[in-house]
């Protein structure tokens, strides 16, 4: 379960950062949320989460009237064209666990939500104050960008403040400017794609059912009868694709190392980072996982290919006897 209003308004408070309270009914668009506080003179605000083609995702907090063009962005994030693109309401479920119409940067609160990416309007920096959704869109609170800086820091989130509205030369003498901003890691989806399907003489391998964050896009596989089924991406026969798993797999067990150390020796999880020196540590284990990685894979090809071949021989095609 995700965190509360009450907690991180209490959270807030505890800050001593200066907000204001309106409570109103459910709203679901921004013209909703201004007919109940459009007249106490904050700005309104909307907020978008995207998804790359890696499962990372980002919040855009921008200004109601501020144009996204999301082609754009994912250009000036080094993503091309269409890099970036709306995420399923299952990310808001699972990732930022708020309901739908309820986005916006104190989803951050959530520690599942850790290794999401932050891009602020830096039109927030000209207004008085901005309204955003406590976590339920039953209520709004007014405050201004400092103290919802002030707010970021105090979970370990850098703010970072972009023209949203700029469409800057992106090549090769002109590299991304918002490169910086794309996450390190790969996020958890359940989203199955089959715009790279496996070849259909390609041994399916039965892997046991848990979350995997693979960016590898492969074919929903067929269970056998009887089998577990599974969410898990099974990477095609690539050297490149084994890499890509190792880093991904590091990249989303170290954060949940890192969360779950920190809660316990009750330091921060930058302080963590440094006195365990997880960099270093992660470089020296990438060589090993795709070594481990490279052997299973093999394994399981070599294991398909002879029972596919054992079954055809039972069957009588080719008229030779069966292998012992």
């Amino acid at each position: 379960m995700g965190r509360t209003k009450d907690e991180l308004l209490a959270r807030l408070e505890e800050l001593k950062i200066d907000f204001k309270r309106y409570d109103h009914p459910v709203v679901l668009t921004v013209e909703e949320q201004a007919k109940h506080v459009g007249s106490f003179g904050g700005a309104l605000t909307k907020n978008l989460l995207l998804k790359d083609k890696k499962h990372r995702l980002y919040i855009v907090s921008a200004l109601a009237d501020t144009k996204v063009d999301m082609k754009i962005l994912s250009q000036r994030l080094g993503l091309g064209k269409g890099g970036v693109r709306m995420a399923p309401e299952e990310n808001l479920r699972q990732v930022l666990q708020v309901p739908l119409g309820c986005v916006t940067p104190f989803a951050l609160f959530n520690e599942s939500a850790s290794a999401v990416s932050l891009l602020l309007d830096q039109g927030f920096k000209s207004k008085q104050s901005c309204y955003f959704h406590p976590l339920t869109n039953d209520v709004t609170i007014a405050l201004s960008s400092n103290n919802l800086d002030k707010f970021l820091l105090s979970i370990g989130k850098q703010p970072a403040y972009v023209d949203l509205e700029a469409s800057p030369v992106v090549g090769k003498d002109n590299p991304p400017d918002l490169a910086d901003l794309v996450p390190s890691g790969a996020l958890c989806s359940s989203e199955e794609s089959v715009e790279n399907p496996t070849p259909k003489d390609a041994p399916q391998v039965n892997v046991p059912k848990q979350k995997t964050c693979l960016p590898v896009k492969a074919k929903p596989k067929v269970q056998n009868k009887g089998a577990e089924s599974s969410e898990s991406k099974v990477p095609t026969n690539n050297g490149a694709n084994v890499e890509i798993f190792a880093s991904d797999v590091l990249e989303v067990i170290f954060p949940l190392f890192l969360s779950e150390t920190s809660k316990k020796l009750n330091i921060k999880q930058e302080e963590l980072t440094q006195i365990l020196k997880l960099d270093d540590f992660k470089r020296r284990a990438a060589p090993d996982l795709e070594s481990a990685t490279n052997m299973f894979k093999n394994m399981a090809y070599s294991a398909g290919f002879h029972a596919g071949f054992d079954t055809m021989l039972k069957s009588g095609l080719g008229g030779m006897p069966s292998r012992k």
